[in-house]
């Protein structure tokens, strides 16, 4: 059911975990620590990121499933966190590759769940809104305790996130930022929500009639936004392995690029725009 080529690699709606998914997202992969506060906790090709404070952490993402979220747990304790320290678990979207193992990660934590409001409604249905070309997908439903607009603050211990709400892949689609002192520098941290179309229907879209003024106003809004570290959803978004093999090999800039989110985003655009086309074309008589 997942589209070919582009879809296997970016993000697609689906349901809870699909013999089709790709095998990399469930293959386990030892945690590590990226800048900062900041930890890779996730499979090899699906992110999931640990943001440490002295009062408890926050977890971003949560795999495909329950074994995704038990995935994610061994990772956060083989680094020597306790998982009754999550305190707060956040998502970039609700789609179930990041959000089917939620339900599971805040029963094993005791963690609260902050979500986006308009994604607030996906995640406690257990199903993605907007037409699809892949359907109304579902994945496991979670309870949301705290719903959030644009700009919203997230304070713990010394950890400030900010969200920016980055819709079109989904309505309800959060960037997070945040600053982190690594080496003794700052850096500007970014976890950028996926923009790729992924089935998204873009012409005559009756539930998310905004959607491609959504998408448009994402990209401007991701260009402008000062980054020096940029960690997508998705490994193959900013080549996470890669990186990773430059950092062990004793690169200490290995993810420090203050360029790839701004290069990002303009051929996500360029895919946007392809995509688009091809569907007003399919529409004509």
């Amino acid at each position: 059911m997942l589209l070919a080529a582009l879809t296997l690699a970016t993000c697609v709606a689906g349901t809870t975990a699909h013999a089709d998914d790709p095998a990399n997202w469930t293959k386990p992969i030892r945690p590590y620590r990226v800048v900062g506060n900041i930890y890779y906790v996730g499979s090899e090709g699906l992110s999931a990121w640990l943001i440490s404070s002295s009062e408890g952490h926050v977890l971003l993402d949560s795999g495909p499933s329950a074994a995704g979220a038990k995935l994610i747990e061994a990772n956060i304790q083989a680094l020597g966190f306790k998982l009754s320290d999550v305190k707060i678990l956040i998502n970039t979207h609700a789609h179930y590759d990041h959000a089917g193992g939620l339900a599971q990660l805040k029963a094993d934590t005791g963690a609260k769940v902050w979500a986006s409001r308009p994604d607030e409604p996906a995640l406690e249905k257990g199903q993605h809104f907007g037409d699809n070309d892949n359907g109304l997908t579902p994945f496991p439903a979670v309870k949301v305790d705290k719903a959030f607009g644009d700009g919203q603050k997230l304070k713990l211990g010394e950890i400030t996130l900010i969200a920016h709400l980055t819709p079109g892949h989904t309505i309800g689609c959060t960037t997070w930022t945040t600053q982190v002192v690594d080496r003794d520098r700052p850096l500007n941290v970014t976890f950028n929500c996926s923009t790729s179309v992924a089935g998204n229907v873009l012409v005559g879209n009756k539930t998310y009639k905004t959607i491609v003024a959504d998408y448009r106003a994402t990209f401007a809004a991701l260009k402008a936004l000062p980054t020096d570290v940029m960690l997508p959803s998705h490994e193959e978004q900013g080549n996470l392995l890669a990186k990773r093999r430059k950092m062990l090999s004793g690169d200490v800039n290995a993810f420090v690029d203050p360029t790839e989110l701004a290069r990002y985003a303009t051929t996500s655009e360029a895919a946007f725009d392809k995509a688009l086309a091809e569907q007003q074309a399919a529409r004509k008589p």
